[in-house]
């Protein structure tokens, strides 16, 4: 009874609370995302019945109907087909964003490889090789990419030797060929058999795969290391090699060859793209390296210690331990600087390469007039694309994050 009364008098004893409109926080919180949204959507509403007055006034088309409507010039580069006067200024886009992803692929790809190879090398215990990472870094990382781009177009590239004094880079074969007016290459051409071939590169990848997780498996349980390099490299060479002299060497070749003043046949790349695409890759891979020497040395050294004393040696120390483990700390930051690669090949028209920026958004957009839709579709672009490289690196962020734990 008395437990009774004790808790009826601290029950009566606690003051009741007061709803009160202008303090209560949940009120708060709706009324700021209420009074947030209520400016945004002023803003926007600003920004376009703005715009559409003042295109209106001047006179200014809008709307998208120059997507189907023919565009009548040309470019130097493209992956797919377009035939002047014929294509669309639509064609014109998918033309533009397709060179734009070639070259910020390759320069990704490469910058990545050498990034990683020049932040190893950073670290290195040799003084020499240490220091001539570091200088690289220093210079590169440090001079702004515009002028590097334009140093190699105008001091390497456009300096090349002439047409008839060609740089022959197959030692002979006249397969790789380089002058001042690009890079031609031999095409291959594949005959009805060749799909066999590409089956049995396939099947050989697949091994490869299976045959190395096998090995990583034995080595969790018990220790014991297989070496998978060369056999996996032999069964990625020696089997399609065997389909391929087996079905008769079903592969011809288109190559260049000089008629009158320039090349004609194969493929061939103008002196802005080899310009843009070694600028792009330099640049970037001095800014991984710095990345990939601080995750390398976020790890604790005695990792790198207790690997030693099990008897693995360097390069498996650093591939198999320290590696893994700074991956978490590389990969933000490799975010960071794949999505710059894309959109710091826009640089590109200041070399006349036929990227987004120069063939859509300058040429296409000086004919066709539609200033405000060429330069939001090549903005959406850009973002897309920016958006899509952050959206699977951060999904192998969280991987490589579960494996640390």
């Amino acid at each position: 009874m008395a437990k009774e009364n004790t808790q009826g008098v601290s029950a009566r004893a606690r003051p009741k609370e007061k709803f009160n409109f202008f303090h209560d926080q949940r009120v708060r919180s709706a009324l700021y995302q209420l009074l947030t949204a209520g400016i945004v959507g002023w803003v926007a509403w600003y920004l376009i019945s703005n715009t559409a007055y003042n295109l209106e006034v001047r006179g200014m088309n809008t709307g998208f109907g120059f997507w189907n409507v023919s565009a009548g010039f040309d470019t130097d580069f493209k992956l797919i087909d377009y035939t002047p006067g014929v294509g669309t200024f639509g064609r014109i886009f998918w033309i533009g964003a397709l060179n734009t992803l070639f070259v910020s692929f390759l320069a990704i790809i490469a910058s990545t490889l050498l990034g990683f190879f020049i932040g190893v090398l950073r670290l290195s215990s040799n003084w020499l090789v240490a220091k001539v990472a570091l200088v690289y870094v220093e210079i590169f990382r440090n001079v702004p990419l515009l002028i590097q781009i334009v140093f190699w177009f105008i001091g390497v590239f456009s300096l090349l030797p002439r047409v008839k004094s060609t740089i022959d880079l197959s030692f002979g074969a006249e397969r790789v060929l380089l002058n001042n007016r690009g890079l031609y290459m031999a095409t291959p051409i594949p005959g009805n058999l060749f799909w066999m071939t590409l089956v049995a590169l396939a099947v050989a990848i697949g091994g490869v795969i299976y045959y190395r997780r096998r090995a990583r498996k034995l080595q969790d349980k018990s220790g014991i290391q297989t070496k998978t390099m060369l056999p996996s490299i032999a069964a990625i060479i020696v089997l399609p090699l065997a389909v391929f002299l087996a079905t008769g060497m079903p592969l011809a070749w288109d190559v260049p060859t000089l008629q009158g003043f320039n090349f004609e046949g194969g493929t061939s790349v103008p002196p802005a793209f080899l310009a843009l695409l070694v600028a792009l890759t330099i640049y970037h891979a001095a800014q991984i390296a710095e990345a990939v020497r601080a995750g390398i040395l976020s790890v604790s050294r005695g990792q790198s210690d207790a690997a030693m004393s099990i008897g693995l040696k360097p390069g498996r120390v650093m591939s198999l331990v320290i590696i893994p483990q700074a991956m978490p700390a590389i990969v933000p930051p490799m975010i960071s600087n794949w999505m710059n690669t894309v959109k710091n090949s826009s640089l590109a028209i200041a070399i006349g390469y036929s990227d987004i920026v120069s063939l859509f958004m300058q040429t296409a957009l000086n004919q066709a007039g539609y200033a405000v839709e060429m330069v939001g579709l090549t903005m959406l672009f850009y973002m897309t694309i920016s958006l899509t490289i952050s959206f699977f690196l951060n999904i192998y962020n969280k991987r490589v994050q579960l494996v640390e734990r």
